[in-house]
Parts: structure tokens; sequence; C-alpha cells
């Protein structure tokens, strides 16, 4: 059995798709790929596919993750190109690796995100953030299936900043759509914030960051913000930086693919035949 490691995308209108939406069109983008997928046991199998830490529906993304067991061995990019063709535009599969590692679900630690607030001066965002991160606690509340939970929000912000400009890469790559759907109109206010928030339970989303604000700065954008995460993986503590999940299992293929030919060119001992 093979598995493969997949990232892509929700980019443009798609960001608007549930979880549940983009788990049919995958499953109906395997088949018209002719993926040869394993299926689970019992009376009603379903493709092995595993999916890990999805975005809220609304928020786009340029790195969304699952992996997928196959029963015959496939070429990682061959395998991406197909399901990307079979995959609706702004449901891009952009990564493909051959798992090599354990533990995908582990090295998604924390999640980079980009939030367009349209009509909110950014000096007034300054003040909001500057608030925010010197608070020792900031309180939200998120309405449950069991009632309205009130959480501290604040110790799982890494990093939360402004950026007055269009974003580029000290904010992350993002798709051409999002990019223009971040930098906003350019005939009114639009301050946009990075942040950078660890993967805790309970889980602290964007939006739980906004209330934060609102709380802290009284900080309410007129119209919803545009969400779009750039990254998510494992966080280095030391830097605030989020590195690519996916590099491990380059580096366990690439390490294979070099053993052999260091072998070939390793010189040979004196006096053998």
């Amino acid at each position: 059995m093979q598995r493969i490691r997949l990232r892509y995308t929700k980019r443009g209108r798609l960001r608007f798709t549930s979880h549940r939406d983009f788990q049919r069109a995958f499953e109906r983008a395997l088949r018209r790929a002719e993926v040869p997928m394993a299926y689970s046991a019992g009376f009603t199998p379903h493709p092995k596919v595993s999916y890990a830490n999805a975005a809220p529906t609304g928020t786009g993304s340029e790195a969304e993750y699952l992996e997928i067991a196959l029963t015959a061995p496939r070429d990682p990019e061959t395998l991406r190109v197909l399901l990307d063709e079979s995959l609706p535009t702004g449901l891009d599969i952009v990564d493909a690796v051959e798992a090599r590692t354990s533990g995908l679900a582990d090295r998604l630690t924390a999640s980079v995100w980009a939030l367009r607030l349209d009509g909110v001066d950014p000096v007034d965002a300054e003040r909001a953030v500057e608030a925010f991160t010197k608070a020792d606690t900031v309180e939200v509340q998120r309405m449950t299936k069991n009632g309205v939970r009130t959480f501290d929000a604040r110790p799982a912000v890494v990093q939360l900043e402004t950026h007055r400009s269009q974003p580029d890469a000290s904010i992350g790559s993002a798709g051409a759509a999002d990019v223009a759907l971040l930098a906003g109109p350019s005939d009114q206010p639009c301050a946009i914030l990075r942040l950078v928030v660890r993967h805790v339970t309970p889980a602290v989303r964007p939006d739980d960051v906004l209330s934060g604000l609102r709380a802290v700065a009284d900080l309410a954008p007129p119209v919803p913000a545009a969400v779009t995460r750039l990254a998510q993986g494992l966080l280095d503590e030391e830097t605030g930086t989020v590195t690519d999940p996916l590099a491990p299992d380059r580096e366990a293929a690439e390490a294979l693919t070099a053993a052999p030919a260091a072998a070939a060119t390793a010189p040979t001992p004196e006096g053998s035949a």
C-alpha cells in the first residue's frame, strides 16, 4: 500500500465550500482520475482518505492537507496533475509527496493567517493589535452545540501584526485571486493583519481573534473580514515561523535516491577484484 500526501487550496468563491462539500468533490475527482484507492473494510467501504485540520467554511486557504492510501504505486506529481484537472478551479492540488515519515497531523501545530479588514484604518488596527498583544488574557465567547463557551484566546496567538501594503512574500504565498482579495479596494481604508496561531484545544480561530480585538480595543470592522490561511505546519518557537509539513517526506525521498548513487561512486577498496 502506498500513501500520498497532498496540499490543496480553497481560493476565490470556493472558500465558501464546506469541508463536506470538498470531500464529495474530492471523491468524485478520485474516480475521474481512476486513482487505485484502498478502501476500508466492513459493510460500507469508503476510500481511505485522511483529512487534517480543515479550514472553517468561508475562509480561504493555501495550505490544506490530506493523505490517501493506494493499492498500486503511482508517481506523486503525475497523480497531482490528474487530480487537479478533475477538481473545479479554486480547489487546486498544488503539491504531492509520497509519505515516507509518520505523523503528518502531528506536524500541523500552527497556522499563518491573513485577515483583510475593509473599512478599518490601519492606524486603528495597529492600536488594537498593540492592546491585544500587551494583554495578559483576552476572553472571548463562542457559541457551541452545548451553549456559549468562554475561553482565553491570548495564549494561542504567537504573532499578530499589521501590514499597510498589499500582501507579498513577507505575509505568505497566496494565489493571485486571494492576493487581490486581501489587497482590498484602493478607494477605502483597509487594514491587513498577519496572524500566527498555535493549534490548541479549544481551537482559536481567526474570528476568535477578531472578537478579542473588539473586546480589548473596540475594533469592529463594518463588513466581515476576508480571511485566508497562508500556511500551516510545525511551529518554530524561536523564530515564530511555520515550516512546511511535507519537507520531511521530501528529505527522506532525496536521501533514499542519493544512497544508491553514493554507493555507485564510492572508491573500490585496494586489492579488490
